[in-house]
């Protein structure tokens, strides 16, 4: 069930009033909401419910019998079997075909005949998502900083469909305890709420999948019949897509959830204003990068052991950040980059620090320059990201170099337009979109209405006919 569909539309008003109307009744609630978010899921596939059934109880079932152990090595035995058993889920359902695949090119590379058993298995939707916050609620518990919650709650936190199937990545310590103090849909933010949603559906319909349909799609799947500048553009016009179709999709979940009376994390912030990778990573689908940092990076010891080891962590991070986001080697290959810029950032500013050189001062000159170097860093890596194969993508990359002409005639004046549309936004101040909130919240909520819809007028004329799946629900 995509979110901008009528489908999607009356799910809502059903949920929205039971929700609301439910709200004094916990036990009926909570059953409610974990009615309505397998509906959602099951959407889809029914079959796959049960796997987050199954994942549910698995993580839940750990995180009490951690709570219950008298000792250490039982509560990590505990945490272990809990991770293993996601991770395993994990590994079968989305990676399995990969690694068969791998294994078997590789031996016969070395003239060994390999026929390993290949099934045809369909990832579930949203198996990333909902496996992640489950190994952090575990985690968490693990580490003391959170209680287990009820069975009911976890069901109800695992499952919640607004992040279900492609985040924001919702921690327990930030979602469970917004079950238990009643909300009051009186007290609704809501005029944040419709901003968010209408916002996400502007970027996924007028800027994403019109910049797929006539300009990203066109180009990757066949770069032989374009030359260097129209491959150029179209890994700008990716850069743009990939961040307005997965912000749109954050920014409707986050909208929703705040109709229900939930506050999610941010999880963008301007990424294409940052002046280095490390910024980058600080704006770009922060609740994963926080979750890499927090679960991964320092569990493999962080910065604590000397520099060699905070390079090679960084590097580990990010590779295996690169595979969680598809079974693929290019995927590794892109979050390998990123690794690289990382440790090399890291490098020379340790460098700079051993022989005593301040800072760089921060100009305007300064950080124009290292926003421009941050973004094409950013698009090399979003070039493997996007092609269909490693072989693809380098061909990609030396057409650009090779086959460069000023004639570009698939890059029209609207696509230029809707380009340069996703890029400015990002630099717009904070404080001037708050006071056009403060605003709009000020009219009444008849005006209110009228303005929507207007907007939502203006988002299905721009927008291409029908909607596209949105991006990260394939990872």
């Amino acid at each position: 069930m995509l979110f901008p569909t009528v489908q999607f539309a009356t799910f809502m008003v059903v949920v929205f009033l039971g929700n609301w109307l439910l709200m004094q009744h916990p036990i009926r609630w909570r059953w409610f909401i974990l009615a309505a978010s397998y509906f959602f899921y099951g959407f889809w596939d029914w079959r796959f419910t049960f796997l987050l059934a199954g994942v549910t109880v698995v993580n839940q079932f750990a995180a009490t019998r951690i709570a219950a152990a008298r000792t250490q090595a039982g509560r990590r035995f505990a945490l272990t079997a809990a991770l293993v058993a996601s991770l395993g889920v994990l590994a079968f359902f989305k990676y399995y075909g990969f690694l068969v695949t791998s294994v078997a090119n590789t031996l016969n590379s070395f003239g060994v005949e390999a026929n390993l058993p290949l099934l045809e298995i369909i990832l579930p939707v949203g198996i990333s998502f909902f496996t992640f916050q489950a190994m952090s609620y575990v985690i968490d518990v693990y580490r003391e900083k959170l209680a287990p919650g009820t069975w009911l709650d976890v069901a109800v936190y695992l499952a919640f469909f607004p992040q279900l199937v492609a985040g924001p990545i919702v921690r327990g310590t930030e979602f469970l305890p917004q079950l238990h103090p009643p909300r009051d849909p009186r007290h609704l933010d809501s005029s944040r709420a419709f901003y968010l949603i209408f916002i996400g559906l502007a970027k996924k319909i007028v800027i994403a999948d019109f910049i797929a349909s006539t300009l990203v799609d066109p180009v990757f799947a066949s770069p032989g019949l374009h030359n260097g500048l129209e491959i150029l553009f179209a890994v700008y016009g990716f850069a743009v897509q990939i961040y307005a179709d997965f912000s749109a999709y954050s920014d409707i979940a986050i909208g929703v959830a705040l109709i229900l009376g939930f506050r999610f994390p941010e999880n963008f912030n301007a990424p294409y204003t940052a002046t280095s990778i490390r910024d980058f990573w600080r704006r770009w689908h922060m609740t994963l990068s926080r979750w890499l940092r927090d679960y991964l990076y320092i569990g493999l010891g962080g910065s604590r052991r000397g520099r060699l080891l905070t390079y090679r962590n960084l590097m580990l991070t990010m590779l295996l950040g690169g595979l969680w986001h598809g079974a693929a080697w290019k995927f590794v290959v892109w979050g390998g980059l990123h690794g690289l810029w990382l440790a090399l950032e890291r490098a020379v500013t340790d460098r700079r620090r051993d022989r005593g050189i301040a800072p760089l001062p921060s100009t305007p000159l300064l950080r124009a320059l290292q926003r421009l170097g941050t973004f094409h860093l950013v698009c090399l890596a979003w070039v493997f990201f996007r092609a269909d194969s490693l072989s693809t993508a380098f061909s990609m990359i030396g057409r650009i170099f090779t086959a460069f002409e000023m004639s570009a005639p698939i890059l029209t004046p609207a696509v230029l337009l809707a380009i340069a549309v996703g890029i400015a936004a990002q630099y717009v101040p904070r404080p001037s979109v708050e006071q056009a909130l403060a605003l709009f919240s000020r009219l009444r909520p008849a005006l209110q209405g009228v303005a929507l819809a207007f907007t939502l007028m203006v988002i299905d004329a721009l927008g291409p006919q029908g909607v596209a799946a949105f991006i990260y629900f394939q990872f």
